[in-house]
């Protein structure tokens, strides 16, 4: 589980933008929607500021509100705990921990993949969150970390390893 923690911290620390506006958020958005289209992947993305204000959605066919929900969750998640939605379902579950342990319901918050933090490079601050539904979690988490790396030029960001669940 540690090392599980480590690569996640170490994505965050490595995929940050040198600046980060509305216009990144389109250019980003819509670099993320190509890349699914080109691997025929049916995701939808979010990329939202912390005030909440939706800078660029995307909400393919063959995805739906139950999508939008689970987007809602991701953010709330990743915008209260400051740190991607997965490395907060880990760390809860290493330490024995529930949302409800902290006065937080699952109908408002996701521990799960597919929501990652917003940073520029320098400030330790989350300005925003990047957001993928549609997938397996863990693989909307690894859908955000590598369109963040060919994005941001960072291909040393380390991926999460995972499988598969039994279907």
């Amino acid at each position: 589980m540690n090392k599980k923690i480590e690569i996640l911290k170490k994505q965050e620390e490595l995929l940050q933008f040198p600046c980060f506006n509305h216009n990144t958020a389109y250019e980003l958005g819509t670099f993320m929607v190509s890349r699914a289209q080109k691997q025929n992947i049916t995701i939808a993305v979010s990329i939202r500021m912390n005030n909440g204000c939706i800078v660029f959605q995307h909400c393919p066919d063959g995805t739906n509100l139950l999508n939008q929900k689970w987007m809602e969750r991701k953010f709330n998640t990743v915008s209260l705990m400051e740190r991607s939605s997965l490395l907060s379902a880990l760390i809860f579950e290493q330490d024995g921990d529930t949302l409800e342990s902290h006065g937080l319901s699952t109908i408002d918050y996701a521990l799960c993949g597919g929501g990652f933090p917003i940073r520029i490079k320098g400030n330790s601050t989350v300005i925003g969150t990047i957001i993928a539904s549609n997938l397996y979690h863990i693989a909307d988490h690894e859908f955000i970390i590598d369109c963040l790396k060919e994005f941001l030029h960072r291909p040393e960001a380390p991926d999460f390893p995972y499988t598969l669940p039994d279907k």
